[in-house]
């Protein structure tokens, strides 16, 4: 289920790919869902472009 206030959209990804993503989501006890929010907060904050409501480091707890 969506959370309110959250973008939807369909993601093409190779199955391979995805098959990681859910690998590490299991092993992180987050969604695959989680686990791709996480991965695309983390990179842009290494890029510094992270917004400025979102912190990354508060995610690496969960």
């Amino acid at each position: 289920m969506a959370s309110p206030g959250k973008k939807n959209f369909p993601l093409r990804i190779d199955p391979a790919l995805w098959a990681e993503v859910e690998r590490l989501a299991a092993q992180e006890l987050r969604s695959a869902n989680a686990q791709v929010e996480f991965l695309l907060r983390e990179a842009l904050a290494r890029r510094g472009r992270l917004p400025a409501a979102s912190d990354p480091k508060k995610d690496k707890g969960k």
